[in-house]
């Protein structure tokens, strides 16, 4: 079948992060349910959640700035097991001690370590893959995280009452096994590469703000990437609060329920989309994932108690989370040098961060006064920004980098 042959010749260490990402997301039970343990267990507002948040975005901002710059230098194995190695001994003491502050801190203490070894994470797929065939490598550890999503939302929500220590201890081990595969199982940190871009060329000595200088639609790329940040986040912040709200302690279960199907969708539609849409260059990908996308959160301000609605939205938004995340990370390495990779991506990670943990304040604070309504009004008006700034940034690319459409225009210069 064409969708899963795309898939056959990627290198063995694809593969292995591919497996150790299912792992890991089997085991990812809090990360679902942790606005809900903020404010349904430790009685915390919604601004006071965003408040948390945004405390975590501004300790992030130089640990992702470290991160950066430890997989442009370093081994990105060793940087990703080390951290990994950190998060499992804090997921392992949260799930032992009782509920509290402390708890919390620490799980977020792990999230931290795990924003570190992102770049390295991303780097190390790049490198592993050829540019003619990213998107498919991408695209396999996407599926491979959501396919240990189809029940670890749910099962996080059904524990959320009276076995959450379990939790914590379930997604440490789980994490723990995902860094043993890596540490035993990769072996190569590159592969030859057949086909190299001239914007993928090494650029050593050269400052990432030279390198945003030459190539300026990047920074307009960053600009686009915190807006529609802003606008997902709301999955995980705005979304439960908003549910939790209506059904209380079992909004926990609906919305784990939720999740899952957004993992069920994923693993379904992310090899079908990869497949048949493979000719549809990133940037454009990337608009019809976020329209998609500010169209089914948005959508929830309507959909009241029919909880089958809910499900019908959480698939729209799906499927734009599957073009946008697709697209995202082949556009950034195909335009960046390789000797960039991280530090451009901890870049745009500060952005995001910076964007979503200040626009959330905002948001809690409309839900603490005004209500949900009036939330889901201000993420629309975020969404429409960021899909104007999307069309903005397709008609500017072509321009920016002219050799990556070349094979549009030949074929299409062939068919006629």
């Amino acid at each position: 079948m064409k969708f899963l042959k795309q898939y056959k010749n990627l290198s063995k260490e694809i593969y292995v992060l591919f497996f150790g990402r299912i792992v890991t997301s089997m085991g990812s039970l809090i990360w679902p349910i942790m606005t809900l343990i903020l404010k349904n267990k430790l009685g915390y507002s919604a601004t006071t959640i965003a408040t948390i948040d945004m405390v975590l975005a501004i300790i992030q901002l130089p640990l992702v700035m470290v991160g950066g710059k430890l997989a442009d230098s370093a081994n990105r194995k060793k940087i990703i097991v080390c951290c990994d190695m950190v998060t499992v001994i804090c997921y392992f003491i949260s799930g032992l001690i009782p509920l509290s502050f402390i708890s919390v801190a620490l799980f977020y203490i792990a999230g931290l370590f795990a924003t570190i070894e992102g770049p390295s994470y991303d780097a190390l797929v790049a490198d592993l893959s050829d540019s003619d065939n990213r998107e498919q490598a991408y695209s396999l550890q996407y599926l491979g995280m959501n396919l240990g999503l189809v029940l670890a939302p749910t099962l996080g929500g059904l524990l959320f009452e009276s076995y959450l220590w379990l939790a914590f201890i379930l997604t440490s081990v789980a994490t723990f096994s995902s860094t043993l595969l890596i540490l035993i199982f990769i072996k190569k940190l590159s592969v030859e590469k057949k086909h190299v871009s001239e914007y993928e060329e090494k650029k050593e000595g050269v400052g990432i703000f030279e390198i945003l200088r030459e190539r300026k639609i990047l920074i307009l790329y960053m600009a686009v990437s915190g807006f529609c940040a802003l606008v997902y986040s709301e999955f995980n912040y705005l979304l439960p609060l908003h549910i939790e709200n209506l059904y209380a302690a079992k909004g926990a279960t609906i919305f784990g329920l939720l999740t899952s199907t957004n993992a069920i969708v994923v693993v379904v539609g992310t090899p079908l989309i990869t497949s048949f849409l493979s000719k549809i260059i990133d940037v454009r990908k990337f608009l019809i994932g976020e329209v998609l996308i500010v169209t089914g959160l948005v959508s929830y301000t309507f959909s009241g108690r029919i909880i089958s609605l809910y499900f019908v939205l959480m698939t729209v938004f799906t499927l734009g989370e599957i073009f946008c995340t697709i697209a995202s990370a082949p556009y950034m390495t195909r335009r960046v040098p390789s000797t960039h990779w991280g530090r451009v991506n901890s870049a745009i990670n500060i952005v995001c961060g910076a964007v979503t943990s200040i626009g959330n304040i905002y948001i809690g604070k409309i839900v603490d006064v005004y209500g949900y309504k009036h939330a889901w009004i201000l993420v629309a008006a975020v969404g429409f920004v960021a899909i104007t700034l999307l069309v903005v940034l397709n008609a500017l690319d072509k321009k920016s980098f002219p050799l990556l459409y070349k094979s549009d225009e030949e074929s299409e210069t062939a068919e006629s």
